[in-house]
């Protein structure tokens, strides 16, 4: 059946070739041959080549694809299209090593060749078919045919990056870092600055193609799995660049970055940062320098950093993050006063975020256990009204009621706790339901309804 299937396409191309009056002499065939004969015939072996593949006939397949490599090398990308799937096809059907090597390496000839004769090439749908779609299938075929290859893996995942710049696949960045952790892990062709460079180079990469999240997750997953990101490796990696460049903008902002990511807490960390926030200020390395000093209950050093960076920011989105920060700060200090403060301008600035209302609700609740009798019971009313505020609004932002809604809850039921009674309503002359505005505390002026407990 097979050979029945070939005979007839055969004759079907004689028919094409034969009946057409086609003058193979003109400028429009000389891709075929140096003569019209030579034409014609290179144009019938395509057509036999593309069938050979198409009936799995590989070794008549391989004999029409050297003749035109050597005879019409630019005459269609069909050609190479053909060979790739030919020589595949030898290599998964292949028993013994040294032949399936062979044809492995033929395969990255066709891939060669195509790119040499077809480096720029755009299909009927306007698809881009030219040098850096050709090298991404080259790349991902060599990692699986030469995996023990490791340094030429590596070098064609980079050609490939390189050639596709921008549009590079994220699953091809993916693949590439991946197989280079691996390396790292477990050859020893592999340092850890290298690693780092790669991880600090292609981040760029994601940071341009936002929708890629889940190939960002797995990059993000492979360089912490790695080892190579520990902070003792940063640490030694950067010390020796940043003694020898000590000016280099660029190089202070790469190290505060990788060490931020690695939780790092060491002094050469701290140095690190206060030196690149020196030399570059910004809301954002403020807000980390902030972190670091928050984490060691330095809370003076940490709001030092903040209100630096809230003289200079002037988008107001960045400034209320900058008063949250602040606020929670002086809340985790015992500073109330200065929390409510930054708490009420970061509310105003967005009164849709939580965060704000979470915090004066426990600045007013703080506030009232310093007063006296009834008007601190009165105040944890408006500290209850405020954190239902906040439970409503954290349950409309994932990432917020992840770290605040489970305490804003709880804190509700103790305010609660802290209402007057019935019995102090009535000797205070107030009745549960009419308005009451709060005279002690944070809350002072503030009017809430009145409740009992």
């Amino acid at each position: 059946m097979k050979n029945i299937k070939i005979l007839l396409s055969v004759a079907c191309a004689l028919a094409v070739f034969g009946s057409s009056a086609q003058d193979f002499s003109s400028p429009q065939f000389a891709k075929w041959g140096d003569t019209p004969e030579a034409r014609r015939e290179n144009m019938l072996a395509n057509s036999y080549l593309g069938e050979a593949v198409n009936n799995r006939n590989y070794n008549q397949a391989a004999g029409y694809f050297q003749r035109l490599v050597e005879q019409a090398p630019t005459g269609s990308i069909n050609i190479y299209i053909n060979g790739g799937k030919l020589y595949k096809a030898k290599i998964n059907a292949a028993k013994d090593p040294a032949q399936r090597r062979a044809f492995i390496d033929s395969l990255m000839q066709v891939y060669d060749l195509r790119m040499t004769h077809f480096p720029v090439y755009r299909n009927k749908k306007g698809t881009d078919l030219g040098k850096a779609y050709v090298l991404d299938i080259k790349a991902r075929d060599m990692a699986v045919y030469l995996p023990e290859e490791h340094k030429l893996v590596r070098m064609t995942f980079r050609e490939a990056i390189d050639a596709g710049g921008d549009q590079t696949k994220p699953d091809l960045i993916v693949a590439y870092f991946a197989d280079l952790c691996d390396d790292y892990k477990n050859t020893d062709e592999v340092l850890a600055d290298e690693v780092i460079a790669e991880y600090d180079r292609l981040t760029a990469f994601f940071e341009k193609n936002p929708m890629a999240t889940e190939e960002k997750k797995q990059f993000d997953s492979a360089f912490g799995m790695s080892g190579a990101a520990s902070c003792e490796n940063l640490e030694k990696l950067f010390s020796e660049r940043l003694a020898a460049d000590p000016n280099n903008v660029d190089l202070y902002k790469q190290a505060v970055s990788l060490m931020s990511r690695a939780h790092c807490d060491s002094e050469f960390y701290f140095t690190t940062a206060e030196k690149y926030y020196e030399m570059q200020p910004s809301s954002e390395t403020a807000m980390l320098l902030a972190q670091v000093f928050q984490d060691k209950k330095d809370f003076s050093r940490a709001t030092k950093y903040l209100n630096e960076a809230l003289e200079t920011e002037t988008d107001p989105v960045e400034r209320q993050k900058l008063f949250v920060r602040i606020a929670l700060v002086d809340l985790v200090s015992n500073n109330m006063s200065g929390a409510a403060a930054a708490a009420r301008q970061a509310r105003d600035l967005n009164p849709e975020d939580g965060v704000p209302y979470f915090i004066l609700a426990q600045c007013y609740a703080s506030s009232a256990a310093a007063c006296e009798g009834f008007s601190g019971q009165a105040a944890y009313w408006v500290a209850y009204d405020t954190m239902a505020q906040a439970v409503e609004l954290l349950q409309a932002d994932a990432e917020a009621a992840e770290a605040y809604l489970p305490t804003a809850k709880q804190a509700l039921s103790g305010y609660r706790g802290r209402f007057p009674t019935n019995e102090e309503l009535f000797f205070n002359e107030v009745k549960e339901g009419s308005r009451y505005t709060v005279g002690c505390g944070l809350a002072s002026g503030i009017s809430t309804t009145v409740r009992a407990r």
